[in-house]
């Protein structure tokens, strides 16, 4: 009888909650800028872009469901140390370090700075006021974690929708003018460098925070059976990938478009401003306010809520209030440093950290013998090439490794790492075979 506790319209709900909370700063001005710079290859970069933006945060949700815990607990295969040193690396890289300032940055710098008057230096304290407010709003929505599903499923969201709607069909029946050639970058490998790109986002790391926030809002309708669970979060989980996946191709296609009108930009931001005004004039900046702030407004809230229940379990002495505030005033301190700082600052570390989280939501979905070697393996050739790859973005260059690598399939469009974790796994799966089956391996077969 538990399945009948989850109503069709309350998986809708759950699915449009997860949907908002996918949809925050990264994936409303990500989207545009590559699109403007794929040009004529924006099909392909799309696609690629949809594979890291959208298939593998799908997968990181129902890897979270299939486990039957939290990302510690999938973490915990390789082992209980890495478990949860990878974990608070994960919260923290997504939450209040870059995922949760973030927010606030990009509401502001689109949302907000377009009303100021030409006169006002928006760098300072109009960023600090509007922060305070951005993060007291989310601070207040997420002390109760029980009614997220009703804020944003049943009211935000539908708004969000609405708003990014109106402004991506007006440019699909109006369009800005014709497809430019592509960058350098995406004439030569526009799948490749649109899948980098969706590692911005930050989503398929997001799905793995996120996936708690969604077991718990069904629990909290009376759900305990674990494949009736799963089953849910699937069911949700293909509901926000169909929002997502309409949202980018459309966020894509209108800046793809836009070159004529707005000029090559150096972000996102700039060209949602300048195609909003041309499509609507000042009621276009009106939209593009809204859905920044409501698109930001809600990832922040779900970071926030996930980030703190993560925290209170590792330090249960510090109550579930204390955390929320904790990391909305210290998202808001890390906000101020201003959008391009931070963004210049985590791409090293999602280069890093990225390929680990595909890497391990991938093994997931199958039982190995003796797991902890096939996992171990194939994270550490994977975090080898990627902290490589890291560092290189980062302009600190290891020359001699870098030349080594250069051999690897792939090494050229920035997804060097694939072959090794495929080596890797093969090594520890045969390593596995060999030694006898652990007690562990044992008690979760």
């Amino acid at each position: 009888m538990q399945h009948k506790l989850y109503s069709n319209k309350d998986i809708l709900i759950l699915g449009l909650m997860l949907f908002a909370l996918f949809l925050g700063a990264g994936n409303m001005i990500f989207p545009p800028l590559m699109g403007q710079a794929a040009g004529t290859s924006v099909g392909m970069a799309v696609i690629g872009f949809l594979i890291t933006g959208v298939g593998l945060p799908l997968l990181g949700v129902m890897a979270i469901a299939y486990t039957g815990g939290d990302l510690q607990t999938l973490a915990n295969r390789v082992n209980p140390i890495f478990g949860i040193i990878f974990t608070i690396i994960m919260y923290l890289a997504i939450g209040p370090f870059f995922g949760i300032p973030r927010t606030g940055t990009v509401a502001f710098e689109i949302g907000a700075t377009p009303f100021l008057p030409e006169s006002v230096n928006p760098v300072g304290w109009p960023l600090f006021f509007y922060t305070i407010g951005f993060f007291a709003i989310t601070y207040f929505l997420a002390l109760n974690p029980t009614k997220l599903v009703d804020r944003i499923g049943k009211i935000l969201t539908p708004l969000l929708l609405g708003v990014i709607g109106i402004l991506v069909i007006k440019s699909i029946v109006t369009p800005m003018g014709e497809l430019q050639k592509p960058s350098e970058a995406y004439a030569n490998s526009p799948f490749f460098k649109g899948f980098l790109e969706g590692y911005l986002t930050m989503d398929t790391i997001a799905a793995l925070v996120f996936g708690i926030v969604v077991i718990s809002a069904i629990k909290d309708k009376g759900v305990t059976d674990k494949k009736t669970i799963t089953s849910l979060c699937m069911k949700a989980g293909f509901i926000a990938a169909i929002g997502l996946t309409l949202v980018y191709g459309g966020l894509s296609y209108l800046g793809a478009t836009s070159t004529n009108v707005v000029g090559a930009a150096d972000n996102g931001g700039q060209i949602l401003s300048g195609s909003a005004s041309y499509l609507f004039g000042s009621l276009g900046t009106v939209i593009l306010a809204l859905a920044i702030t409501f698109a930001c407004l809600t990832t922040s809230v779900g970071l926030v809520s996930a980030t703190s229940q993560f925290f209170v379990k590792v330090f249960p002495s510090i109550s579930y209030k204390t955390f929320v505030a904790i990391l909305s005033i210290f998202s808001l301190i890390v906000a101020n440093f201003g959008l391009n700082q931070l963004i210049a600052f985590s791409l090293p570390v999602l280069i890093m950290i990225y390929p680990l989280a595909i890497v391990l939501i991938l093994l997931s979905f199958y039982r190995w013998k003796n797991e902890s070697y096939v996992y171990s393996f194939a994270l550490l050739f994977t975090g080898f090439i990627s902290f490589v790859d890291g560092l290189a973005i980062a302009n600190i260059n290891i020359t001699f490794l870098q030349d080594i690598f250069s051999v690897l399939p792939f090494y050229s469009v920035g997804v060097g790492w694939l072959v090794p974790a495929i080596i890797g796994a093969l090594i520890g799966m045969a390593i596995g075979n060999l030694m006898p089956r652990s007690k562990r391996s044992e008690s979760i077969a």
